[in-house]
Order: structure tokens, then sequence, then C-alpha cells
């Protein structure tokens, strides 16, 4: 693992170094025709929102180094929000009347906001290599798109999670940084504040982030058909969280496939929804063919409900567990136990897992 974060560290700074180089070179404002379309370039002081706004499907807007104290609202299909790397950074703007009178991204305290509708989607928005911060609710938010990808993202210091989506498909979360958010570092659901069966994500993917000092480092709350794969996970409450409740289908059909997960031992009170949280490396609520494969998990340590190494438990509302793989994962040096079933659902299947300790015993 050391050697991948070495390897993709430098491939960010060639990167970072070419699209620096890339905005230095383009006049303010400037508007250039391009292989994809036209070419919108901001530079601190002025409006990303403005740029957003102008763009057409296909084009890119391109934002030099420097703080933008704005929210951006993406509407439209087929866009390009990039920046220059974590030195081009979206923060909240000072004046909270300003905030007020923006739009609905801007009101509900979010950073960066992809917008569709359940009749009309948003698809094929990238962002990238950018920092989001300090934001009162989500860094990142998305809803009712199709085909978005959020890439070389520093999500920090947000009031919920750092990046998040619901009701949205065919997703790609990779190569980015969620640290000391609130809530999730990287959130995927059907709908916020609604009990409603579980979403398809239609093969949404986060793999190689890198996810710490969150209260999650990823929550797959009532979704199916994603993977979390090749991520680096430490210093949350709980590493990977998938939660179901009572409607059908639940939360399942995921694979979590080779992620590093240590030492996820911070601690987060409990919520109206879910207990006290501390060292907890997979935790699965109600989850249905899920399949856990290939997973370093070590160093969990707590005494909470929650606690261990790869977890299945009943949900808040009693969903059970059913017709789980959890196979050829390195499981060592968590308590209460490596691995722990306390839930009563059925058609789970431990295998050729490396672990000393597991409760019942007999799981390893």
């Amino acid at each position: 693992m050391p050697s991948r974060r070495r390897r993709r560290v430098g491939a960010l700074a060639v990167a970072a170094a070419a699209l620096v180089s890339g905005v230095a070179a383009a006049p303010t404002a400037a508007t250039a025709a391009g292989h994809h379309g036209a070419r919108h370039t901001v530079q601190p002081g002025e409006s990303v929102q403005a740029a957003v706004d102008a763009a057409k499907p296909g084009d890119v807007v391109v934002l030099a180094p420097g703080t933008y104290r704005e929210s951006v609202q993406i509407t439209t299909s087929d866009i390009t929000l990039r920046g220059a790397g974590p030195g081009t950074v979206i923060a909240p703007p000072a004046d909270a009347e300003r905030r007020r009178a923006e739009h609905a991204c801007a009101k509900g305290g979010n950073g960066i906001c992809v917008i569709g509708t359940k009749d009309a989607r948003v698809s094929g928005v990238t962002i990238r290599s950018l920092t989001v911060s300090g934001f009162a609710k989500g860094g990142l938010w998305a809803s009712h798109t199709d085909g978005l990808t959020v890439r070389q993202v520093t999500a920090e210091k947000n009031g919920t999670w750092g990046i998040g989506q619901e009701a949205s498909t065919r997703a790609e979360f990779r190569d980015n940084v969620a640290r000391g958010n609130k809530d999730a570092g990287i959130m995927l659901t059907n709908i916020v504040g609604q009990e409603a069966a579980a979403h398809d994500s239609l093969r949404s993917v986060v793999a190689d982030n890198t996810l710490t000092d969150n209260r999650l480092g990823i929550m797959l709350k009532r979704i199916r058909n994603v993977s979390a794969q090749t991520n680096e996970i430490s210093a949350n409450c709980a590493g990977i969280f998938v939660v179901s409740d009572e409607s059908r289908p639940g939360s399942g059909d995921i694979t979590i496939r080779s992620n590093d997960i240590r030492e996820n031992n911070k601690y987060c009170a409990k919520t109206p929804r879910l207990p006290a949280i501390q060292g907890s490396g997979i935790v699965l609520t109600g989850s249905d063919a899920t399949e856990i494969r290939g997973n370093v998990v070590k160093g969990h340590h707590s005494t909470t409900l929650l606690a261990g190494g790869i977890i299945l438990a009943e949900s808040y509302v009693g969903a059970t567990n059913t017709n789980n793989v959890i196979e050829h994962n390195t499981v060592t040096d968590n308590t209460a136990a490596d691995l722990v079933d306390r839930g009563n659902g059925s058609g789970n299947t431990f295998a050729r897992n490396e672990c000393a300790s597991s409760k019942p015993g007999g799981l390893c």
C-alpha cells in the first residue's frame, strides 16, 4: 500500500504541475475553443458560478490556484470543473447574507453541488483537482446524476459528509482525499431524509481514495450495486459502514475488495439511529449478497457494540444480514474480535480469512 500511495502522489504532482502551467498561460476569463468544447478560465476574485452558468455541454471550466469564496451549483450535463490541484480551494463566502441569497446549493450549506431531477438527470459531469473545505453541510453533493466523475478532490472539515450523492447512477469517485468531516468521508445513498427501498447505483465505484478522521470513512446507505475497492481508510470511528432499514430491497449486491482499513479508533457518540461507534473496521447492518474479499483490517480496539474487524449486526430497525460472503481477508489485532456476527441473519459465509478471534467462535 505505501508504494501505491507514493506512485499516486507522484502522478498527482506531475498532473498538478501541468495544470498550473496550462492555467498560467491562459488569459483571465478567456474562452478558447478546444477538442471537447470551450475552455472558461477563472482567476481568484472572479465568479466560478458565472463561468459554470456560461458553460455548455462539452465545455471545461478551469480554476487557477487560489481561494474562491462561494458555493458552485452545476445543472448542465457534460461539463468539467477542474482546478490546479489542492491549492485551488472552494470555501464558504464570508458574507452570510450573500450566501442565503444565492442558489439552493449555497442555501443548503454545501460547497459544490451537481443537481438534476428525477425526470431530468444531469449526466457526464467531471469535477477534479481541487479542494472544497469548511462548508456547514457537504463539501461536494450530487443528486439525480448519471456518470458523475470526481477525481483528485480534497474534501475536508465539512459539517456532514465530504463527498456524497443520492439517487444517482454510474458514478466514479477515485483518488480523492476526505478528512476531518463530521459525518462520512464519502457517502452514497438512495435519498436523504426519506425511508425508501435501496437505490440501484448501476455499478458506481469508490476506489483509491484516502479517508481519515471522519465519522465514517465510507457510508453505503440503502444502496445496491456499488463497489468500494483499494481505498486507504484510517483514524475514523468506523472504516466502511453499510446500512439498511425496513424497506425492501435493502442494501446489497456490494463489493468491498482490497481496501487497507487500519486503526479506526476515533470515538463518535451515539445518534438517534446508531450506537456510539469506535474501533470498527467493516460493518454490515442489514446487507444482502455483499462480498467482502481481500481486505486488510487491522488494529481496531473498543468496547462499543459494533467494535471489531469485520462486524455483521442487525440494523437499528432489525434488518438482518443475509447471504454475504466474507473471504480471503487479513483481519488481525482487533477487539472485541477480528470477525463478529451479532445478527440473526442467514446464509452468511466466512471462509479462508486470516484471523485469530471471532464472536461467536469458529468463524476463523
